[in-house]
């Protein structure tokens, strides 16, 4: 076997295989759509998964916090004005996806699936400042409970969120945290019992909001039937993930929190924008 050449520093980075591939593409899109899943899609689930945890692993190996899956888009976007910049994990890549027509006229996505905030803030500069956006709206936490990246404590997840919002903040650009709905089980990590963090992740997250005068999106408050309850089967097949009506009942909640954070007076009003 040959091994793998260490380059060290370079000019320019190889950002092929950054992205999902046509398979995951394809999964993602049979799952937004309304219906049943195709049953070969189905079948395929564990093998795609084993390849697509394969496939991360390699990444994570040369690209820890995948800086290369939105290079080429973010070079693109510095030549029109960006207004607001969507970073999260699968919430946000899928939501692209589900609803192209919300991300544009400003508006861009910087989710990737399987995330955790560790990732996404070595990304902060890159994904979001760099675009000079007014405002960002940061949605993570359920692959830091899940353990995507290893062991987190409530402590680190919280440091994470703390450090990207210093940084959008002094760079001028306006925050959204968006709400965290309770998850009862992960298909990749079955042991977990994840409802509890969750639960608790998303209290801290209101009271960081309402204390520095950020925006929150009440996102658990249109997905599940009332506070502290998992995503309502209408909304997702596996009890994660939104389909795209699920993404329906949670856009108007965006919007109306993105009405506030652009607005030119008070950013944040204490109360949860639902």
């Amino acid at each position: 076997m040959t091994a793998t050449p260490i380059a060290g520093m370079v000019d320019h980075l190889d950002s092929s295989g950054s992205g999902p591939s046509e398979a995951e593409i394809a999964f993602v899109k049979a799952y937004l759509a309304e219906g049943p899943m195709d049953p070969a899609l189905l079948a395929n689930l564990p093998q795609g998964m084993a390849e697509r945890e394969a496939r991360m692993a390699e990444l994570r190996a040369r690209d820890w916090p995948n800086l290369g899956q939105y290079r080429a888009a973010n070079a693109a976007a510095l030549t029109t004005p960006t207004r607001v910049v969507f970073i999260g994990d699968s919430y946000t890549e899928f939501w692209q996806a589900a609803d192209p027509d919300f991300f544009s006229n400003g508006i861009v996505g910087r989710g990737i699936s399987g995330q955790t905030t560790p990732q996404m803030l070595l990304r902060f500069m890159a994904d979001v400042v760099a675009l000079k956006p007014r405002c960002v709206h940061i949605l993570a936490g359920a692959n830091d409970v899940a353990g995507n990246t290893g062991p987190c404590t409530p402590q680190d997840y919280k440091n994470n969120m703390l450090a990207m919002i210093t940084l959008a903040q002094a760079h001028g650009i306006r925050v959204i945290l968006g709400g965290l709905t309770v998850i009862e089980a992960f298909q990749w990590s079955p042991a977990l019992k994840p409802a509890g963090r969750l639960g608790e992740l998303d209290i801290w997250i209101r009271a960081t909001a309402k204390a520095r005068d950020l925006v929150y999106a009440d996102y658990p408050a249109v997905l599940a039937a009332a506070v502290g309850r998992p995503i309502r089967a209408e909304f997702a097949r596996d009890g994660v993930h939104p389909t795209a009506k699920g993404y329906a009942a949670m856009r108007p909640v965006a919007e109306a929190a993105l009405a506030r954070a652009l607005d030119d007076g008070e950013p944040g009003a204490g109360e949860p924008v639902r």
